[in-house]
């Protein structure tokens, strides 16, 4: 008797495992749908921004407008208002917050600091320096500089400067982390410093230099996402399409480096190596983004941890939904940059730090209270 009582007891624990298996299989793929629907619903949500955007200005354009435009109906003046000025500054405003929001998360991820963005590392401040640098001491940019207002004499020469500038504090950075192998903590100081080190050069070569020429260099730290024309959009997309490709593929990685470096290790990741990969990837794409726009704050460091309210870790959603809420932020951003005191445009970075700046402390405030 005994042992047909164990037999069945067996018995009904095989028949609840074998229940319980499909059931949590059905869970996960719940929690999976969840998320792809979660994905859809924020890139439905960033082309309908997109696409408003397009009828704000200081000409104002309805939905029959601009429908006019794509199938080649509209009058000259409509066409050229969209095709000319509003659909290469959105679309520059859509590639830029993806190049930067992505970088944003891969910082953050590989060095597992949630402050970790192009700014604390100090690439934006060596894109500064170098754009100085071509404003001041080689195109000497003080004959445009109140009339194409964000650019040297040679914009050309300032991009390639800025994004020389950008890299070379991400080399100096990953340099240092080679000689001295520096802790992910380590790093972002050193970062820190850098940017500090950066911003005094820049001044120092402000302080000898004609008023015409700080001014520009001053607007071009503003931020101007009209300033990029089509071949320059041609670049930043595709280097943030190649970036983007790098940091999906390594997505699973992240998870894994986010559990603990001991714990990668051990699930085969070679940390110090993806480590290093992915901040090259993760320069690259912002500094080309800084190199043809200018400065931008707050767009990589706000939108990563906006996404992780909101679906969780799991980097493989965590990546593209932060790319597309960067690109929402950064069009919010320059449609009040046009509306707030219209005709004049305000600077983009000035406006993302003013919504960047209090929604990272109120996302601050939400994590230390739970």
């Amino acid at each position: 008797m005994e042992e047909i009582r164990l037999q069945r007891a067996r018995g009904r624990l095989r028949a609840k495992s074998a229940s319980a298996a499909p059931a949590g299989a059905g869970a996960y793929r719940g929690y999976l749908r969840k998320k792809r629907l979660a994905v859809i619903g924020i890139a439905i949500a960033t082309m309908a921004i997109a696409c408003a955007s397009l009828g704000m200005g200081t000409i104002a354009l309805s939905p029959a407008d601009i429908l006019s435009v794509i199938v080649g109906t509209a009058d000259a003046q409509t066409t050229a208002v969209i095709v000319n000025m509003r659909l290469p500054r959105i679309l520059t405003a859509l590639v830029a917050g993806i190049a930067l929001s992505l970088s944003g998360c891969a910082f953050q991820s590989v060095l597992r600091n949630p402050l970790a963005s192009a700014s604390t590392l100090g690439v934006a401040q060596g894109a500064a320096f170098g754009a100085s640098v071509a404003i001041i001491l080689i195109a000497g940019g003080g004959a445009s500089a109140f009339e194409g207002a964000t650019s040297s004499v040679n914009p050309v020469m300032t991009a390639a400067c800025a994004f020389a500038g950008a890299m070379l504090s991400t080399a100096v950075i990953l340099g240092l982390s080679r000689l001295r192998e520096m802790t992910p903590e380590s790093i972002v100081l050193a970062g820190v410093a850098l940017s500090a080190l950066f911003t005094a050069g820049t001044t120092l070569i402000q302080y000898f230099a004609e008023d015409s020429q700080v001014a520009a260099v001053v607007f071009w730290t503003f931020g101007d996402l009209s300033r990029v024309n089509w071949s320059q959009l041609a670049v930043m997309a595709i280097v943030t399409a190649v970036s983007g490709t790098f940091f999906l593929a390594h997505s699973r990685s992240f998870n894994a480096i986010e559990s603990g470096e001991g714990l990668a290790h051990g699930l085969g990741v070679a940390v110090g190596r993806t480590r290093l990969a992915c901040m090259v990837a993760a320069s690259l794409a912002a500094a080309c983004v800084i190199a043809f726009c200018g400065i931008i704050n707050f767009v990589g460091l706000v939108a990563p941890h906006i996404t992780r309210r909101l679906l969780g870790a799991d980097y493989r959603y965590l990546m593209p939904a932060s790319a597309l809420v960067g690109a929402s932020l950064l069009l919010l951003a320059d449609i009040a940059c046009h509306a707030v005191v219209a005709p004049l445009i305000l600077p983009i970075s000035a406006i993302t730090a003013f919504i960047g700046a209090p929604l990272f402390i109120y996302l601050l405030f939400k994590g230390v209270s739970r």
